[in-house]
């Protein structure tokens, strides 16, 4: 069984722009691709988790949003490391049109996408860490059983009072996050 680490997309490792909808929007935030390559060399897989409501609410469609996935992934490439899946949920609980607008188990605090790469990717949740910057990506995490890093790049500042649990560590960016699990590992 392999370890993992689940990452939350926008505000972890791009810039969050709010409803990324183009690939000129991906901005990386610094050190996070060098990041993703320390967790490569070190036997991890890396796995994006990620709600994009942009979807159901019409702001990006779902082949634009694999079209940004490739250029993301493309651009992780250059930079000399890789993810090893990336999943996104597509729904909204209360905005949208069908068949997004729904209650679904993919989208986080839920854990339906960690649970769902654990299988496809043969992932040991108890040797795992999901790392983001918003509460429901902590939530998610604790109801995978998973530990859990707060990173507070992006939106952390603002959501680090919204935590039903308390993450396993905070830390200021991935790259910080990163060292952190390497070290504790």
């Amino acid at each position: 069984m392999n370890k993992a680490v689940f990452l939350d997309r926008d505000g972890t490792i791009v810039e969050d722009v709010g409803y990324l909808n183009t690939p000129e929007q991906i901005k990386f935030i610094p050190g996070s691709i060098a990041a993703i390559k320390k967790l490569n060399e070190a036997g991890y897989k890396v796995v994006v988790i990620t709600n994009q409501a942009g979807v159901a609410r019409g702001l990006v469609t779902e082949d634009m949003l694999q079209t940004i996935d490739k250029t993301l992934h493309k651009w992780i490439l250059n930079g000399g490391a890789h993810l090893d899946g990336l999943y996104y949920c597509p729904h909204h609980p209360e905005h949208g049109v069908y068949p997004y607008k729904q209650v679904c188990e993919c989208r986080k605090p839920h854990p339906g996408l960690i649970k769902r790469a654990a299988r496809d990717l043969k992932i040991d949740l108890a040797r795992s860490y999901m790392v983001g910057d918003k509460a429901t990506d902590i939530e998610a995490g604790k109801r995978a059983e998973i530990k859990t890093v707060f990173v507070m790049s992006g939106r952390g500042r603002e959501e680090k009072q919204n935590f039903k649990e308390k993450p396993d560590h905070i830390t200021n960016n991935l790259l910080e996050a990163v060292d952190w699990i390497l070290y504790n590992t």
